[in-house]
């Protein structure tokens, strides 16, 4: 339990810091405001299903992401400004790594959720659908981001961080997509021992997942 209260410690210190003194407090309210829904929708659901340690963990590095690129806005991110300028590049492309893990963590959670809840039963499927689910998520992202513009009346390439870049969402889609599939291929072991060691038995029950080569034990 004391590790699940130190993560939410993390990430209130986090929150807080992001928004003191924002680049701008009405684009800091935006980014974050999807961070806000998420904990209170893991707060709330704690006590009925409780994700790994792993899994918070990842969903608190994507945090953190966010709290970064809303404070600063993720067009003028320090660092990225510092690698724009000294490799040249047409872009702060800091708004890239947080699509990354806007792959990495729905995965995650929607192989846990199925694997745990026995959802989806044949072991095989659990990861394709976790990723057609995770593109779905991005794409939804992407159209309510524009709607809010819409509805706003802000100018979307200040807003977005498009930077000039027509091809921003479609790009965003993309490193998603690259998140998801990295996940997939190279966290799936990790997260399967990482739910095996916290629920023991857990994967006794699927179909496809009878191979020495797939086990999550030893």
């Amino acid at each position: 339990m004391k590790k699940y209260i130190l993560l939410l410690s993390i990430f209130f210190f986090g929150f807080i810091c992001s928004g003191i003194k924002p680049y701008n407090f009405g684009i800091w309210l935006g980014e974050i405001l999807f961070t806000i829904i998420g904990i209170i929708i893991l707060i709330a659901t704690f006590n009925k299903f409780r994700y790994t340690v792993f899994t918070y963990s990842i969903i608190l590095v994507a945090c953190y992401l966010i709290f970064i690129g809303a404070h600063y806005s993720f067009a003028r991110e320090p660092l990225f400004n510092w690698i724009k300028d000294y490799f040249g590049l047409d872009r702060n492309n800091f708004d890239k790594v947080g699509h990354f893990f806007q792959g990495v963590v729905p995965v995650l959670i929607c192989r846990e959720l199925f694997i745990r809840k026995n959802l989806v039963r044949d072991y095989k499927w659990i990861s394709f659908i976790s990723f057609c689910i995770c593109l779905a998520t991005t794409s939804f992202y992407e159209i309510v981001e524009f709607i809010a513009c819409v509805i706003a009346g802000v100018d979307p390439d200040r807003f977005l961080g498009m930077q000039g870049y027509i091809w921003d969402s479609q790009s965003d889609m993309l490193f998603a997509a690259i998140g998801g599939l990295t996940t997939i291929f190279f966290l799936r072991k990790i997260h399967d021992r990482q739910i095996e060691r916290s629920f023991p038995g857990t994967f006794e029950k699927f179909r496809g997942y009878s191979s020495k080569q797939d086990s999550p034990v030893g």
